[in-house]
């Protein structure tokens, strides 16, 4: 699933080619996603001139004039941006065309992500009111989450993967944060010390920020505005790597599923 580094990558690629663009036309050839697309979609975005591409966790947030079309990538979505002569393949779900010949074009062979059209403030959305601050903004931090994790006797793991404590994280990123931290991903959050937790908060913003970097994690799916895929994938130190020595002491890397998500730490080197 792409996952916040996946989604901050899509939204770089793609402002370029959108933003100052008047949309020319929608085309909707498959409107059986997560929720419906709306009929009438195309009528309500023709001639809207796009202000912005922004985003909110794992949420694309294109803002038009009068309205914001909100796009999430599902668990095997991606935006491209292909030639102008490109024919639509299969999956092919949502074009957005612009004055320019530009499409933006959205991808999706198990369909569930979404395009969904709000014409109010995007951050009182159902899909966006409840969401927890980004992790790398400055009201994500050590005392924050802390406070949050008080009295829980859930995992930590699970605590950190809530998208109302914090937005985006996944499972990915979230077990290579705990391994960077030294933190047993078993642990009940509410047994965790403040000094822990600002190590945990350093990891993940560091996790988070090197994966943009190289243009987020491919496992499966993941492809860039260009079709390509990311390349974080290759300095992954404890996810996947079950039965595998971990790099940093030499023991082995041991899984199981918490929260039914595929769990990854070293026993010597998390506590």
């Amino acid at each position: 699933m792409p996952e916040l580094p996946e989604v901050e990558t899509t939204r770089r690629g793609i402002s370029p080619h959108l933003v100052g663009q008047t949309i020319r036309a929608a085309i909707i050839r498959e409107p059986r996603l997560r929720w419906p697309v709306p009929a009438d979609l195309p009528e309500k975005l023709e001639g809207r001139l796009i202000r912005d591409v922004g985003r909110r966790g794992k949420y694309i947030l294109i803002g038009t004039e009068g309205g914001t079309l909100i796009v999430h990538l599902g668990m095997s979505g991606s935006l491209r941006i292909p030639d102008p002569d490109t024919p639509p393949r299969k999956h092919d779900h949502f074009d957005l065309v612009l004055a320019s010949g530009t499409r933006l074009r959205f991808h999706d062979p198990r369909r569930f992500g979404c395009v969904v059209w709000t014409e109010a403030d995007p951050a009182t959305h159902p899909l966006l009111a409840e969401l927890g601050p980004e992790p790398l903004n400055e009201h994500f931090d050590a005392p924050y989450l802390h406070g949050k994790a008080r009295s829980r006797s859930a995992p930590v793991k699970s605590f950190i993967m809530d998208s109302r404590i914090v937005v985006g994280v996944g499972n990915i990123y979230t077990n290579e944060a705990l391994f960077r931290a030294g933190i047993d991903p078993r642990r009940q959050a509410g047994r965790i010390a403040l000094v822990r937790y600002e190590k945990l908060v350093a990891s993940i913003r560091a996790v988070l920020a090197e994966a943009i970097e190289q243009g987020g994690t491919t496992l499966r799916d993941f492809v860039n505005e260009n079709g390509r895929p990311g390349y974080f994938q290759q300095t992954l130190q404890i996810y996947g790597r079950s039965g595998e020595l971990c790099r940093r002491c030499g023991g082995p890397v041991r899984t199981e599923r918490l929260g039914q998500r595929s769990t990854y730490w070293c026993p010597k080197c998390q506590h």
